[in-house]
């Protein structure tokens, strides 16, 4: 039986780790263990996804949230070494592009044990950004590299990797085509934001290109105060430190509105980011509120009438449901949906994002294009199988004679 490590960390890691534990659970071939680096520790960006999803338990929790990169991915990078040379596995899954995916893979790497990547070969061709960074390295350190489109497998043949290389579809599509029945029974959250569908926009701004900066954040803020509809932004917590760090605090009047069941609505009308120029107010219709569980996120995702994001995974799910995308960057690694005309580049431009909206928002549906773009929605499956009918050669190959560099066929 396959010993395999998957190392988490982040909320969308969790998303996609749901799919492909439960094909791990379901083949019998395989021994999942679970890492947590902690990346992400908040409650509402972590636990509640293994509870919501059903994800198995983690068996290592490493506390490693918190810090700048080079410090939080070092301390990371030493408490998986110690865990994988304890499990000794025969492989180890990562997932993404986050520090946790990069550390998970560096450990792996420098112990000549085989790396599987899942979303491999994405780039968005800009290097000031860290996931940028921690998809390329990954990438040229793993032994087998689960793709989720055409052009992820395009992207890392001109980097001269195409051994190893398998496009099986997008896993985050199989936990929404899972999940999405599942969000219509139980979740409440339109009825308790009393939201109608395709009544409102969703907004959801976590980059730190965007956070980090005052001025971009103050921009994208002054969009969605002209918007026509009321817009709903669950805050990461890097937005909501930024937006603390220059708003006063709630009066006892503002705090009030909390209700029994309703996330905590952080609006009122403080000043925004008083550093930019001109200041920017929340009006009543900008609703700030927790972060959301899985299954209401995707019905606030389903029944938008279009979504503004800076966030791959809400990119892609705004695809998956057919709703009008503008994506709050200037590049995406999901260029396919771009050149689809379903997700708008409008950066932090208050009037490039507000004629994108009016020009997607009031559209007809289109045709479903997630199909054609991310296969059947068994990827997870695939990849489950292509681990255990592949693995054995690569995992032999890789420990006798480590890979380092551009490989060839």
């Amino acid at each position: 039986m396959l010993r395999l490590l998957t190392v988490v960390g982040a909320r969308p890691q969790f998303i996609k780790a749901a799919a492909v534990s439960r094909a791990i659970a379901a083949s019998n071939a395989i021994r999942e263990r679970i890492v947590h680096t902690g990346q992400h520790y908040d409650p509402n960006m972590s636990q509640v996804f293994f509870d919501e999803l059903a994800i198995p338990p983690p068996a290592h929790h490493l506390g490693g949230g918190g810090g700048r990169h080079g410090e939080q991915t070092g301390l990371m990078l030493a408490r998986l070494e110690a865990v994988m040379l304890d499990e000794q596995p025969d492989c180890v899954l990562v997932y993404g592009d986050t520090n946790s995916t990069l550390a998970g893979a560096l450990a792996a790497a420098k112990l000549h044990i085989p790396v599987a990547h899942v979303e491999a070969g994405l780039r968005s061709f800009n290097r000031r950004m860290p996931e940028e960074i921690n998809r390329v390295v990954t990438d040229h350190v793993a032994t087998l590299l689960f793709c989720p489109t055409d052009a992820a497998v395009e992207n890392l043949r001109r980097e001269g990797i195409t051994r190893g290389v398998y496009q099986v579809g997008d896993v985050m599509y199989d936990s929404v085509l899972f999940h999405a029945a599942q969000a219509e029974r139980q979740s409440r959250i339109l009825s308790r934001l009393e939201l109608a569908p395709r009544e409102y926009c969703l907004a959801t701004v976590h980059r730190a290109e965007n956070t980090d900066d005052p001025q971009r954040l103050a921009s994208i803020f002054s969009a969605l105060n002209r918007l026509p509809l009321p817009v709903v932004v669950p805050l990461h917590p890097r937005t909501r430190n930024a937006l603390q760090a220059s708003m006063p605090a709630p009066s006892p009047s503002q705090g009030a509105g909390r209700g029994e069941g309703i996330p905590h609505l952080l609006t009122c009308s403080p000043a925004l980011l008083s550093r930019a120029a001109p200041a920017v107010a929340l009006p009543p219709h900008v609703r700030l509120i927790d972060p959301l569980p899985y299954l209401d996120l995707l019905m606030l995702e389903k029944h938008a009438r279009a979504i503004l994001t800076d966030s791959g995974g809400v990119q892609k799910e705004a695809c998956f449901f057919g709703v009008p995308c503008i994506t709050l960057r200037d590049e995406t690694e999901w260029v396919e949906l771009v050149d689809a005309g379903i997700n708008v580049l409008a950066g932090a431009d208050p009037e490039r994002i507000l004629a994108a909206v009016e020009r997607l928002a009031d559209r007809p549906p289109a045709p479903p294009i997630a199909p054609r773009l991310y296969g059947n929605g068994r990827a997870a499956e695939e990849l489950v199988r292509m681990l255990t009918t592949t693995y054995p050669a690569s995992a032999v190959e890789t420990r006798a004679a480590p890979q380092c560099g551009p490989r060839s066929p």
